[in-house]
């Protein structure tokens, strides 16, 4: 995977759109291809906007809990270490990258969107670790030690992924800077941690605190 293949991809939601390779400040220590705002010369034209909001390339960004759960998990390796990790809602990767760089046996990048597959893939080669790519929640392995997600409660709609996750393993580590109550004790808030989406979409201050929560066997020895 290469990045005029994210190009093209991005091309489709924003024709001047390209990536670059940059370190995202919540987590320097994993490299990404992402949007580089550096080529956006003027504000966006009606039609490119409109283009945006209807297809965004999620992936081509770096969300803020995205980096507060990549940062979490190089500083807590223990989680994951030997594991089979999966990432829900993957997009650029980073979560699934820093999984595979702290030791995990096997690290899957689940997302429904090729794009954001090609991205983990590309991101992964980038940082000298592999990743296991997965379009399907539905047909995961029934081996996962560890679920991962970052960011996906935004739609009412996804309250019951919590359920699921706990479910499909016995571990699960969340990040979300949407919910201040997830509405399920068997989530246990861990930290709160600034972040700050990468490029910069200036969101609302609230946005920038990540929480992070286990559910499950969290092996802290």
């Amino acid at each position: 995977m290469t990045p005029d293949i994210l190009d093209q991809h991005l091309g489709k939601t924003l024709s001047r759109g390209q990536v670059a390779v940059t370190a995202p400040a919540g987590c320097p220590d994993i490299v990404l291809y992402l949007f580089d705002p550096g080529v956006l010369e003027g504000p966006l034209s009606h039609e490119e906007a409109q283009a945006v909001v209807a297809e965004p390339a999620y992936w081509s960004f770096c969300w803020a809990s995205g980096q507060v759960l990549a940062a979490y998990i190089l500083a807590h390796p223990h989680l994951v270490k030997g594991k089979k990790v999966l990432d829900f809602g993957s997009g650029s990767g980073v979560v699934a990258i820093a999984a595979a760089m702290a030791g995990a046996m096997e690290a899957i990048a689940c997302d429904i969107d090729q794009a954001a597959l090609d991205a983990a893939a590309a991101n992964a080669r980038l940082n000298g670790v592999s990743v296991t790519l997965s379009a399907d929640w539905a047909t995961r392995p029934s081996d996962v030690d560890v679920v991962t997600a970052a960011d996906v409660l935004y739609d009412p709609e996804n309250r019951p992924l919590l359920s699921e996750f706990r479910r499909a393993a016995p571990l699960v580590i969340l990040a979300d800077s949407r919910l201040r109550n997830l509405g399920d004790d068997h989530y246990r808030q861990q930290d709160v941690i600034e972040g700050r989406t990468w490029p910069d979409l200036n969101e609302f201050e609230e946005f920038n605190r990540v929480r992070v929560y286990l559910a499950g066997q969290s092996s802290m020895t």
